[in-house]
C-alpha cells in the first residue's frame, strides 16, 4: 500500500480531473462511495446528487461529472471499490471520513473502509491525498508533479 500527499504547487485543492489525468484514468474501473464532503457544484444534476450524507457512483459517471464541471471539493472520501462490490456491501460499514481521521497522519498508511482498494482524500481545501492498495497509482500521481510526496515520508516529519 502506498500514498501521496498534494499540498503544495497548488492554487486550490481539490480538484479531481488533474488527479484522473495523472493516474491515467483508472478510477473508470471502480465504483464510488464519496462521503464526508463539502463541495460546491454549479450543475443543479450534481447538486442533487451531492445533497446526500453519501453518494455511489460509477467511475464512468464520475469522470463524466468530473469532466462536465471539474469544481472543487472542500472536503470528501472517495473510496473506490471493485466492480464486483456492491452499495449494498459497501454500506455494511462505518463511512469514512476525512476530518477528524488521524490515521491518515500515521504509518503505516491504511485505507478506511475494508473493501476499498483505493481513497482520494480531500482535506479542508489544503490539500489532496490519495491511498491505494495498488502502487503503480500512486507511482503514476508522484511522477505528474515533482511536488507531490510519498504520505508515508511526510508523516515521518
Amino acid at each position: 500500500m502506498k500514498g501521496a500527499v498534494i499540498y503544495r504547487g497548488e492554487k486550490y485543492f481539490t480538484f479531481l480531473k488533474k488527479i484522473f489525468d495523472s493516474i491515467e484514468n483508472v478510477q473508470k474501473n471502480y465504483n464510488w462511495l464519496i462521503t464526508g464532503y463539502e463541495c460546491y457544484p454549479q450543475n443543479i444534476k450534481y447538486v442533487e446528487r451531492l445533497s446526500k450524507e453519501w453518494c455511489w457512483i460509477t467511475g464512468k459517471e464520475l469522470t463524466k461529472m468530473i469532466e462536465t464541471e471539474n469544481f472543487q471539493w472542500i472536503w470528501g472520501v472517495f473510496s473506490a471499490f471493485p466492480e464486483s462490490v456492491t452499495k449494498d456491501d459497501a454500506l455494511k460499514y462505518e463511512l469514512p471520513k476525512a476530518d477528524g481521521n488521524e490515521k491518515i497522519w500515521k504509518n503505516p498508511i491504511s485505507i478506511q473502509h475494508p473493501l476499498s482498494v483505493m481513497e482520494i482524500i480531500a482535506w479542508d481545501s489544503s490539500m489532496t491525498i490519495l491511498i491505494s492498495k495498488f502502487d503503480e497509482i500512486v507511482e503514476k500521481l508522484l511522477k505528474s508533479n515533482p511536488l507531490i510526496e510519498d504520505l508515508e515520508e511526510y508523516n515521518k516529519n
